[in-house]
């Protein structure tokens, strides 16, 4: 069904307004979709797959090395983050000409479990990968992370459709409390399949095996919701341009480049987000090995820290979205980077081998985790002209990973001149700094009139 009534309404209105019902009922459905993606990025992309890879990859391997694309020999412990590092500069040059061509078409949600349930499919492979073929494992993963990216910026740009300005923070903190809930039961549920393995009548490689299917299924399977239950819009204010669909997403997309100058607030607010958020990202992709290496916890308190992150997200974001309500998203945020700064200096001084203070922080991050992430979301999409909320979050999503090593390269560079894990943890502190200061610049009335967007009461 298509709607051709102005975004973020939900319907005509008559002798009583139904529209805030209407977009409630919607508001429920998109919430699945980041229930549904999540379990692929907790149990397959956070846990499970680089683990397998690499022990399937080292059956392979003639003198340790593998040849990847036939000619580049590469050791199997270095595999994953290769094929990580490919399939996100590939998901940052193919981004924006969807972003273009999703602004461009009534079939939003169709295009939303397109992508969804091809990623889902190819995810579901790594239940064959098994022997030395570690070549399905790489294509399934590469596959399946582009149609995440892919299906993440559609759904994001779903969020004004649905929502009005001042419902923008509730109902994205929603959504991404949906998906560490969502995330994490599965999460639960699958680490007990492998740890207990051996009770079930399973071998270890086939629990994981198993583990990784369930979360292509759970990614497929709650997708039918947004699918069945939001309605699609017709695009807004598209501007006509010639040939196809293709032809035409490219000379929209080069058409917004040349008009971005006009919206200097959003993209201060997007350089921003680059910085504080690759420092969150590089402390929870370096958090498993601050705490093997530098504290010396073993793989049970790190599977349980990682749970602990989960379910205390949840809450986080809930929370964050209650404060940004009160204070509005833009002071929240800001809120959250400086607990951000607390987190990497307790960080330095953590105790070796005490559990009671690791999990302590761990709280800590699951508590602002969700929250942060979850608001950048929210209040990017106010600073976003309508009509072309695709392709903005596609430069969103696109820049976050064509950055994203900026972090881990510092983390690593302070780790090979200190040798040790202490000041590299700390060093990530410069991007909550940077990104503190350039969103004290961003001023949130101007930017969303700017875009032509209504201010909440309280931003």
């Amino acid at each position: 069904m298509t709607d051709t009534t102005p975004q973020g309404m939900g319907g005509p209105v008559g002798i009583a307004d139904l529209s805030p019902l209407a977009r409630r009922k919607e508001q429920r459905a998109w919430y699945f979709y980041d229930w549904a993606n999540s379990a692929y990025v907790t149990t397959i992309t956070t846990v499970l797959f680089a683990p397998y890879l690499i022990a399937i990859a080292k059956e392979a391997a003639v003198d340790n090395r593998v040849q990847l694309l036939g000619v580049i020999p590469v050791a199997p412990g270095a595999l994953p983050s290769y094929i990580i590092t490919f399939s996100t500069i590939l998901s940052a040059l193919l981004l924006p000409p969807l972003g273009a061509m999703a602004d461009r078409t009534e079939h939003k949600k169709q295009l939303l479990a397109g992508f969804a349930w091809t990623g889902a499919a190819a995810a579901s492979l790594l239940f064959f990968v098994t022997g030395d073929n570690w070549e399905l494992g790489a294509f399934a993963v590469i596959v399946g992370n582009l149609c995440l990216g892919a299906s993440v910026v559609v759904n994001d740009s779903i969020l004004p459709q649905i929502s009005t300005e001042e419902e923008r923070d509730r109902v994205s903190s929603r959504g991404w409390a949906f998906g560490y809930l969502g995330g994490g039961l599965l999460l639960v549920v699958n680490l007990a399949t492998v740890l207990m393995h051996e009770s079930l009548g399973m071998s270890e490689g086939f629990a994981v095996r198993l583990s990784m299917l369930s979360a292509a299924l759970w990614w497929a399977g709650f997708t039918l919701i947004p699918f069945l239950r939001l309605r699609n819009y017709k695009p807004y204010h598209v501007v006509p341009e010639p040939g196809g669909i293709v032809r035409q997403s490219f000379g929209q997309l080069w058409a917004t480049l040349k008009d971005m100058k006009n919206y200097k607030v959003t993209w201060t607010f997007l350089l921003a987000y680059l910085f504080f958020n690759d420092g969150i990202q590089t402390v929870i992709a370096s958090s498993s090995t601050y705490g093997a290496e530098e504290l010396g916890f073993g793989q049970s308190t790190l599977i349980a820290t990682i749970v602990v992150v989960q379910f205390v997200g949840f809450a986080g974001a809930l929370v964050f979205g209650k404060a940004a309500e009160r204070f509005g998203g833009r002071r929240t945020i800001l809120v959250g980077i400086g607990i951000w700064m607390l987190i990497v200096s307790a960080a330095y001084v953590l105790p070796e081998k005490q559990v009671a203070p690791f999990l302590v922080l761990a709280v800590a991050i699951g508590l602002v985790l969700g929250g942060t992430q979850a608001l950048a979301r929210s209040f990017f999409s106010l600073l976003i002209p309508r009509g072309k909320e695709a392709e903005y979050f596609s430069f969103y999503h696109a820049m976050e990973r064509g950055t994203s090593w900026f972090g881990t390269l510092t983390f690593g560079l302070v780790y090979q001149w200190t040798d040790s894990y202490r000041p590299a943890i700390f060093a990530l502190i410069m991007f909550f700094v940077v990104g503190g200061i350039l969103l004290l610049k961003v001023d949130p009335v101007r930017g969303i009139r700017e875009a032509g967007n209504v201010p909440p009461s309280v931003v």
